[in-house]
């Protein structure tokens, strides 16, 4: 497995911008698909996006568009990049890895990370 730790949450207005970053841990991060997920107080954790090893993507309905991840095998780090920020974008975000390619659900990702706080104020 992989060790994620994320930063780069915060509050900022609506319409605004935030790049979460997650550093991994462990000789297996060129293998793993990464993804990102939310969770919204009283709501299921939620797929945003992921990238696989290859950097093929794929987002969820709610980030096309708005949302970008990325990958550097060379700093192990993943990222999103999220632009025009709404309210309903506010949740904390996990990141985590996972050895299936195609892997977009909760259960199909072994590693976590702890998880950082966006906020998106009206």
């Amino acid at each position: 497995q992989v060790q994620l730790v994320e930063s780069g949450g915060g509050l900022v207005q609506a319409g605004g911008s935030l790049r979460l970053s997650c550093a991994a841990s462990g000789r297996t991060f060129a293998g793993y698909t990464m993804g990102w997920f939310r969770q919204a107080p009283g709501k299921e954790r939620e797929f945003v996006a992921h990238i696989t090893w290859n950097y093929g993507t794929t987002y969820a309905d709610s980030g096309k568009g708005r949302f970008t991840i990325s990958r550097d095998h060379a700093k192990n780090t993943v990222h999103l990049q999220m632009n025009s920020l709404q309210p309903e974008d506010t949740a904390v975000y996990y990141c985590a890895g996972s050895t299936q390619t195609y892997a977009i659900t909760v259960d199909s990702f072994g590693s976590w990370g702890q998880g950082t706080q966006v906020t998106v104020s009206s």
